[in-house]
């Protein structure tokens, strides 16, 4: 028997998220994504249907040169206007009751206290709902708009994602002890102040005092996602993330990625299924092939090339754009070094180039066929070692509509899919049991600011 794979809703709070040019039809909602009816309706499908989470991209600039015109993402709704995804999820907590709700948020974008508190806050709405994917910044426009003047050097970002974890870390599993808070009328003491603690953290970037203001949400530290593929977002994984989010273009390159990734996790101290892998994918679905033939061609009338090359732009160390035929071997970058590595990988019978990579999350990530043919497919995939798949849209509700009501009951009919949600918070549905396990770095704060314990200011 299969064993189920995991199904995340991957969109992001824009009009143009990953398949540009599809807004256009008429039946694509996401043209008005600032209505939040849109997303609560979203939810409550995708809920209906078992999906495991409803998973959110987000950007904080424009992509690019940060000089250049940027009329092409405007005229494209590409990812400019956007949302925050984080006030969003307040809403959808509330309509919903079971689905995973996950956000985006990079280390730039918000001082880690707040953050660890808005994070909380979310939980506790949720009632244990939450994911947070982390990420360190694509767009030198995006690191401008908070103080930088460009984007900070690729492995310098995640020395800095390591510094920002640490202090969440600390926060959500270290102010606050187990059985602090109490709530006790007939004494008067709302929370116990010998098991509430500061943690006095001073590094290179932060002074966070504490106490964490929340009590501790149902999962403490919500589900860690990342999407780094590069050399540096693979040893981070390794250390941090429960989920990983992948974008191979191939079954091979995948198993590949993921056991590279599994590799650096025991060598962490953790164990290789403590991290789900989600391969991202699209899905053109008929009720024959040649039907679901047809439908591709029609998705590729609408699909727009100028969006997806302006999508997927690399850019030099100093922020200029590199020409379509560029080889990849020629490009130093400061962004999408994972995307770099494994379409290099993908591509051996020719000189591979920047044209190439826009190309390839296209076709590679794209499946057509019967609701039969597909489930074929996601058993490769699954056989690979991928452990759930992020489900990329063209349309909005359609597309997951679709993918419900044709591909699912198939899924379920081998073993593929959830029928049904498992009990608990979101880390208790995937891993079962609400909280981080003992191998998680995190864990080390349990009970490491008690005063019989801290000495000093750590």
């Amino acid at each position: 028997m299969n064993q189920p794979l995991h199904f995340n809703a991957f969109v992001m709070n824009t009009n143009s998220h990953i398949q540009h040019g599809q807004w256009r039809r008429p039946d694509a909602e996401q043209v008005n994504f600032e209505d939040v009816d849109i997303w609560i309706n979203l939810a409550k499908l995708l809920e209906e249907a078992k999906f495991d989470s409803l998973f959110f991209a987000d950007v904080t600039g424009h992509y690019g040169d940060a000089d250049a015109d940027y009329e092409v993402y405007t005229r494209h709704g590409l990812q400019i206007p956007s949302n925050d995804p984080t006030v969003l999820l307040g809403a959808l907590a509330v309509v919903t009751e079971n689905i995973g709700l996950a956000l985006t948020s990079n280390v730039v974008q918000n001082h880690p206290y707040n953050f660890a508190r808005q994070i909380s806050t979310l939980d506790h709405i949720s009632r244990g709902r939450i994911a947070w994917n982390i990420v360190t910044g694509l767009q030198d426009n995006g690191a401008r708009n908070f103080g930088l003047p460009q984007l900070t050097d690729h492995t310098e970002r995640y020395r800095w994602a390591e510094e920002y974890v640490d202090v969440v870390y600390k926060l959500w599993e270290g102010s606050w002890d187990e059985g602090a808070l109490l709530k006790d009328k007939e004494r008067g003491i709302y929370a116990d102040v010998s098991k509430i603690h500061k943690i006095y953290h001073e590094s290179e970037r932060y002074r966070v005092e504490g106490p964490h203001l929340p009590s501790p949400s149902p999962q403490r530290t919500p589900l860690l996602f990342q999407a780094g593929s590069s050399t540096s977002g693979r040893q981070f994984a390794a250390r941090n993330a429960e989920a990983t989010f992948i974008i191979s273009p191939s079954p091979e390159i995948a198993k590949l990625q993921i056991d590279q990734t599994r590799q650096l996790a025991v060598a962490e101290g953790r164990l290789p299924g403590d991290i789900k892998f989600f391969q991202g994918l699209s899905f053109v679905i008929g009720d024959t092939e040649v039907e679901a033939n047809e439908k591709a061609n029609e998705y590729e009338r609408w699909s727009s090339s100028e969006g997806f090359l302006a999508h997927n732009t690399l850019v030099d160390r100093d922020g200029r754009v590199y020409p379509a035929d560029t080889p990849l071997k020629d490009i130093e970058t400061n962004t999408a070094r994972g995307f770099l590595e494994w379409t290099s990988k993908s591509i051996t019978d020719r000189e591979p180039v920047v044209g190439d990579i826009a190309h390839r999350l296209v076709q590679n990530n794209r499946v057509v066929g019967t609701p039969e043919q597909i489930a074929d497919q996601l058993e490769v995939w699954q056989a690979a070692g991928v452990d759930g798949i992020n489900v990329i849209n063209w349309v909005i509700p359609g597309s997951f509509e679709e993918f419900a009501d044709k591909v699912l009951p198939v899924l379920r009919e081998r073993g593929l899919a959830q029928s049904e949600y498992a009990p608990g918070p979101l880390r208790e549905k995937l891993f079962g049991q609400p909280r981080l396990n003992e191998r998680h770095p995190a864990t080390k704060y349990r009970g490491a600011f008690a005063p019989q314990t801290i000495g000093q200011p750590a």
